[in-house]
């Protein structure tokens, strides 16, 4: 399996073919600040996510780190108690680190500066060896479709799941699928080539951040090519459980 979802975790170690890299998605560091202006009142976890990343990092050793979007929470550039959660972050990571821009990571680079071994892509996403990364807000790049799996984040996916009696909890859960060509066809026409790619839509990391209630009808994804660009999608809790087609919950 190229995409190997670490247990009870959201975040996976992806073999790209050029060497082994951690993926994770919707870091959305300084949430808690921008939260506190909303007049909610949480307390920050910028240590709690660190460590949690870290550890990570240090359980799957891999060479690289892939930051799928979102990274940031401001739309702008960030400042304060999330500029300096980035900061932090980036500077305690070891490895190579490829940002995935996202629509929250607009002006991303004023924080990375001159940092080496940091490299951040544009919102259409990236190609490492046979994985294509992109974070989902517009339409990934050719190239990246073209890959033999393509990873995907934006929509923080999450199930409603009820009991016996009625109670309901809303968990964080992997999308996976095959890649449905027609909806980019239609959008790139000659400038697509073949597309016989597998789809994964990673949870979001900060599980403060929300999400899209997959098996809820009348709740729209947020992305322009989903769900129409996966066919066959299954959901998988954090722990692995497989709950099957996840428009079927």
């Amino acid at each position: 399996m190229v995409v190997e979802p670490i247990p009870d975790a959201p975040a996976a170690v992806v073999d790209t073919g050029e060497g082994r890299a951690l993926a994770v998605a919707d870091y959305h560091a300084g949430l808690e600040s921008h939260l506190r202006r909303e007049g909610v009142e949480l307390d920050p976890a910028d240590e709690q996510r660190r460590e949690q990343l870290l550890s990570l990092l240090a359980e799957s050793d891999p060479d690289r780190l892939v930051l799928l979007g979102d990274l940031a929470t401001s739309i702008g550039e960030p400042t304060g108690e999330e500029r300096a959660e980035i900061e932090a972050l980036l500077e305690a990571v070891s490895v190579p680190i490829t940002i995935v821009k996202g629509n929250h990571d607009g002006e991303i680079e004023s924080v990375v500066g001159d940092q080496r071994d940091v490299t951040v892509t544009d919102g259409e996403g990236t190609r490492i060896g046979s994985v294509g990364f992109a974070h989902g807000h517009t339409w990934p790049a050719p190239a990246v479709l073209e890959a033999e799996i393509v990873c995907v984040a934006h929509e923080h996916p999450v199930v409603r799941l009820e009991d016996e009696v009625g109670g309901a909890r809303a968990e964080r859960v992997w999308l996976r699928g095959r890649v449905e060509p027609g909806p980019f066809r239609d959008h790139f026409g000659d400038r697509l080539g073949t597309v016989s790619a597998e789809m994964v839509v990673f949870p979001a990391f900060n599980d403060r951040s929300g999400g899209t209630w997959v098996n809820v009808e009348g709740r729209d994804f947020l992305s322009p090519f989903l769900p129409a660009g996966l066919a066959d999608g299954e959901a998988y809790l954090l722990d692995g459980t497989r709950l099957g087609p996840y428009q079927r919950l």
